[in-house]
């Protein structure tokens, strides 16, 4: 144990001389330790003018954005321009995604609001952030090929989803007025399923057209079915009535004119020399006269007249009836168009997307043409991972790389020398108690040699007594 505190405070002693020979302290060798450092070493009243004058800096507030450790730096001032235009590229696509979501808020709620600020610049910093992390410097990052392929990833798709509402914003025009037109055609086809689905009933049993469902028929008070089916009865029964009139009628004229024809004939009577009517001629009136009365033709006829009046009010109510249902299909129709016309309001996203992959698939032309913006803007929220990754390693990296490799290789010792001197405590500690036992037991074994020495002692006294007295009682 003895040895090893020699050894350990040897090595501290030779690394101090190493450390004032090289002209550096201990502590330089980490980051956190060598600003400290440098700190204490200009002093507090020195420092502070010249940090404000540094975070005023606009360039150093673009690297900001990169990451970078400025003290590291300033070891290599000639990469600070090639950090500097980084920090741009980020900021510019940060602004790029605080106009693609405004486009996008302005479109969802359907106005120009001041409440689409709110999501903006929320989006804004979450991209700016994100951007920010994953340019940041890594050490040893070209040794890691799948951190590297996970952050071109989360850049492509973030690129994806803001560059599809600059797409729509760049072809709102024709999107808008290809989904005017797909609402017009619409609502002219509705129209058309509506009256097709909703035509004038011609009986009383409402038959549904084809392909028509619940949707496209209205709902009617009253309907000139009815009417219909009364009219059509009426008419086959005056028809069949006028046929037969039509028929006796006939047959009566050839009658009548028999009787004219046989009645102008006068016969000479020889007895009173006067002239009559024949014979045959008062056959064919009693006939005649039979004919009106067994085949009722009067009031087949009074009947027909009353029939024919009948059809001609029917014919007059069943069309205002008609006009009166026409006049409330339209009615009905209006209303579901209105109700149509009441949910195309403003056009969404989602809208606005498929009518954009519509004007596409059916233009080759177009679907090159969007797919080449979508693409632009793609590469230019992919470009600060491509700017990063695809420029190299630079002196930076590399410093940062060993400056990150000492400092856990100087960890590594520190944690190895507090576990050596954990364990030198406890070897102490072990080796205190042993004594410990050890003089213990020392006490224990002396005292018991004590008492032993002191028992025999008392025997031997007692047997010398004893013999005195034994010597005593002989004599006497």
């Amino acid at each position: 144990m003895t040895e090893f505190l020699t050894n350990h405070a040897t090595a501290s002693a030779s690394g101090t001389a190493a450390d004032q020979e090289t002209g550096e302290t201990a502590p330089s060798r980490t980051p956190n330790v060598r600003t400290t450092a440098g700190t204490a070493g200009d002093g507090s009243s020195a420092r502070t003018p010249r940090r404000r004058r540094v975070d005023s800096d606009p360039a150093r507030r673009l690297r900001t954005l990169t990451g970078v450790d400025e003290e590291l730096l300033a070891k290599v001032r000639y990469e600070r321009s090639k950090y500097t235009a980084l920090g741009g590229v980020v900021l510019g696509t940060s602004v790029i995604a605080a106009f693609s979501m405004w486009n996008f808020a302005t479109e969802a709620l359907g106005r120009v609001s001041l409440m689409a600020l709110v999501p903006t610049v929320i989006w804004m910093l979450f991209v700016l952030n994100l951007d920010r992390w994953l340019v940041t410097p890594q050490p040893n990052a070209r040794r890691r090929v799948g951190p590297l392929l996970t952050r071109l990833l989360i850049a492509l798709l973030l690129g994806t989803v803001i560059a599809e509402p600059l797409v729509l914003r760049i072809f709102q025009t024709a999107i808008e007025e290809h989904v005017a037109d797909e609402r017009t055609d619409a609502v002219d086809q509705l129209r058309t399923n509506l009256v097709r689905c909703n035509p004038v009933p011609s009986t009383t049993r409402t038959v549904t057209p084809e392909g028509c469902d619940r949707t496209y028929v209205l709902s009617f008070r009253a309907t000139p079915g009815e009417r219909v089916e009364e009219l059509a009865a009426l008419r086959s029964d005056a028809a069949a009535l006028q046929t037969r009139v039509d028929r006796d009628s006939a047959r009566l004229e050839d009658i009548d004119s028999e009787v004219r024809d046989e009645c102008r004939r006068l016969v000479r009577i020889a007895a009173t020399g006067l002239y009559q009517r024949t014979s045959e001629c008062l056959r064919l009136r009693d006939k005649a006269r039979d004919y009106r009365t067994t085949h009722r033709t009067g009031e087949n006829e009074k009947r027909l007249a009353g029939m024919n009046t009948r059809i001609s009010e029917i014919e007059a109510e069943l069309t205002s009836s008609r006009s009166e249902f026409l006049e409330a299909r339209a009615d009905g129709i209006e209303q579901r168009l209105d109700a149509e016309r009441a949910k195309q309001k403003e056009i969404g996203v989602l809208e606005r997307i498929r009518a954009l992959d519509e004007l596409a698939s059916g233009n080759p032309v177009l679907f090159v043409g969007i797919w080449l913006v979508r693409l632009l803007f793609i590469l230019l929220d992919v470009l600060p991972v491509l700017v990063k990754y695809l420029s190299g390693e630079t002196a930076y990296d590399r410093m940062l790389t060993s400056e990150s490799n000492s400092a856990v290789k100087i960890h590594s010792e520190e944690v190895r020398i507090a576990e050596r001197r954990a364990l030198a405590k406890l070897e102490i500690a072990q080796d205190a108690i042993e004594q410990e036992v050890r003089r213990h037991r020392a006490e224990s074994e002396a005292a018991f040699r004590e008492h032993t020495a002191a028992m025999n002692i008392r025997v031997r006294q007692a047997v010398n007594a004893l013999e005195d007295e034994i010597r005593r009682s002989s004599t006497v």
